[in-house]
C-alpha cells in the first residue's frame, strides 16, 4: 500500500516533467495516513518494502522499543538544545523511541558524536535547524577521508530507525556564500553516516545542507526511503556539490522512492561501494546518477561493483547514468579537486529503465574525468577498469548544450575498458538524432550512432 502511494506521487510528478514539485503538495503527502501520530504523540514506525527491485541481503526488521523519551527543547532557535538531545538519547538508548516533537523547533549549535546508537527509533516530527556559526563548525566537524568531507553529527551504531516526518536544515546560505569566496571552506554534510548498521532511515525533509545531504561511509544493510531533498542558494552564489547520496566504503544499501531538488549529483558511488539498490527516484538539477569520481589517489584501489539503478526519472540535469574515472596522469579539475594515478575497478553496474528530460547528456562513460587533453589521456591510460557496464531501457530527450550528441563513451583505452552494452536507447536531442561520442568501445554493443567528436570534453 505505502509503495502504491510513493509511486503515484512519482508519477504525479513525471507527468509534468520539468516542474519542481511544491512544498505544499509534499507536505500534504508527508502528513498523510502514514504519518499520523498515535495519543502518545509518537508516530507510527513505517512498514519499509523494497520494491520493484530486492535487494540482495534481507533488509532490516527492527524489533518493538519498549520505552520512550521527548526531547526538550528551548524552542527559540537561538539556544543550543545539544545536551537535551544525548540525553534523550543516552536514557532511550538500547530499546527506546525517542521523539523530537511535532511543532517545536530544536537548534544544534555543537558537533555532536552519535556512533553509540543501538536498538533505537528516532522519531523527529519537529524542525531541526544547525547553527550558522561557520567558524565553529569548521573546526569542530567531524572529518571523514575523502574529499574534504566534514560532518555536523556522525551517526553510527546498529539497528536505528529514524522516520517521523520532520525537516533538518543545514542553514546552508552562509555556506554558499562563504565556500564562493573561499574554495577552500570546509562545509559540513547535513547526514554524516560512520559505521551504521541494520538500520533505516525515512519520511524525513532535508533542506539547505552546506555540501552532500548524505554521505554514507563504512555502513552496511542501511535503506534510504522517502526522503524530500531541496534547498537552492537564495543569492547569486550557487549550492555547490549538494549530492543527494553519496556511499563511501560502505555495501547493501538501497536508496529509493525519494524527491531531489539539488545542484551535484543526485546519487553517487564513492570508492569501495557494493550490492547497492537505487529505485524509484525523481532528481531535477542534478548531475546524475554516478558512479565515482574514482582513481582520485594514487596507492587506493577503488572499488565500485554490483549496482543496480532502476526506474529513474532526470529533470533538467547535465548527466543521466554517469561513470566518471580519473586518468593515469596528475591533473587539476579545480583548486580544491584534483588527482589521477588511482587503481581499481568499475564492474556489473546496471541503468535500468530511466526517463530523460532535458540532460545534457543522457549517458556519459569518462575515463578521462578531470583531464581536458585527450592526448595525455590517451598517452597515459587509467588504471583502474570499467567492465560488465549495462545502460538499457532509456527514453526521453535531452537538451540543446551538445546536441546532436546525447551521449558520450569515452574509454582511455579498451584493455582497461570494455563489455559495455547500451541497449534499448530511446533518446533524441532536439534536433532529432541520438548520435554519441564513441573512444575505445565496441560500437556494436551501443544503441546510438557513434560519432568522433566529443562536444562535453570537461
Amino acid at each position: 500500500m505505502r509503495f502504491h502511494l510513493v509511486a503515484s506521487l512519482l508519477a504525479a510528478l513525471a507527468a509534468v516533467t520539468t516542474a519542481i514539485p511544491t512544498e505544499q503538495a509534499l507536505e500534504a503527502w508527508l502528513k498523510g495516513p502514514q504519518g499520523r501520530k498515535s495519543p502518545d504523540h509518537t508516530s507510527p514506525r513505517p512498514s519499509i518494502h523494497c520494491h520493484p527491485k530486492s535487494p540482495g541481503r534481507p533488509p532490516p526488521f527492527p524489533q518493538p522499543r519498549h520505552k520512550v523519551c521527548y526531547v526538550r527543547s528551548h524552542n527559540d532557535g537561538v539556544t543550543d538544545d545539544s545536551t537535551y538531545i544525548l540525553d534523550a538519547l543516552h536514557s532511550c538508548n538500547n530499546g527506546g523511541h525517542v521523539v523530537f516533537s511535532e511543532g517545536v523547533r530544536y537548534f544544534i549549535g555543537t558537533a555532536l558524536d552519535l556512533t553509540f546508537l543501538k536498538h533505537i527509533d528516532l522519531d523527529i516530527q519537529g524542525y531541526v535547524l544547525f547553527s550558522n556559526d561557520t567558524t565553529y563548525w569548521q573546526a569542530h566537524s567531524f572529518p571523514f577521508i575523502f574529499q574534504n568531507v566534514t560532518s555536523f553529527f556522525k551517526l553510527g551504531g546498529d539497528d536505528v530507525n529514524i522516520y517521523g516526518g520532520g525537516t533538518l536544515d543545514g542553514n546552508g546560505q552562509v555556506w554558499y556564500d562563504l565556500y564562493a569566496k573561499n574554495i577552500y571552506t570546509l562545509r559540513p554534510v547535513l547526514i554524516g553516516i560512520d559505521g551504521l548498521h541494520n538500520s533505516i532511515i525515512s519520511n524525513l525533509v532535508l533542506r539547505y545542507s552546506p555540501e552532500y545531504y548524505h554521505f554514507v561511509a563504512n555502513a552496511t544493510n542501511v535503506i534510504f526511503d522517502n526522503i524530500n531533498i531541496a534547498g537552492a542558494s537564495k543569492s547569486a552564489n550557487v549550492a555547490k556539490n549538494t549530492d543527494g547520496w553519496d556511499t563511501y566504503r560502505s555495501s547493501d544499501i538501497t536508496i529509493q522512492n525519494s524527491v531531489i531538488n539539488n545542484g551535484d549529483d543526485c546519487v553517487s558511488f564513492k570508492p569501495n561501494s557494493t550490492n547497492i539498490l537505487v529505485q524509484n527516484l525523481w532528481c531535477n538539477g542534478s548531475h546524475g546518477i554516478s558512479v565515482g569520481s574514482l582513481g582520485q589517489y594514487v596507492g587506493e584501489y577503488d572499488i565500485v561493483k554490483n549496482i543496480y539503478v532502476y526506474n529513474v526519472s532526470m529533470h533538467n540535469t547535465t548527466d543521466g547514468a554517469r561513470i566518471k574515472v580519473w586518468p593515469n596522469s596528475p591533473t587539476e579539475l579545480s583548486g580544491d579537486l584534483q588527482g589521477g594515478g588511482g587503481t581499481g575497478m568499475v564492474q556489473n553496474v546496471t541503468y535500468d529503465t530511466m526517463t530523460i528530460d532535458n540532460v545534457d547528456y543522457a549517458i556519459e562513460v569518462d575515463q578521462c574525468y578531470g583531464q581536458s587533453n585527450l592526448t595525455l589521456c590517451l598517452e597515459f591510460p587509467s588504471n583502474l577498469t570499467i567492465t560488465d557496464i549495462v545502460f538499457k531501457n532509456f527514453q526521453g530527450r535531452t537538451s540543446k548544450k551538445y546536441q546532436p550528441e546525447i551521449g558520450a563513451f569515452a574509454c582511455s583505452s579498451g584493455t582497461v575498458c570494455n563489455n559495455i552494452q547500451a541497449t534499448n536507447i530511446n533518446v533524441l536531442s532536439p534536433n532529432g538524432t541520438n548520435d554519441a561520442y564513441c573512444l575505445n568501445v565496441d560500437e556494436s554493443a551501443l544503441d546510438v550512432t557513434c560519432t568522433s567528436t566529443y562536444k562535453g570534453f570537461n
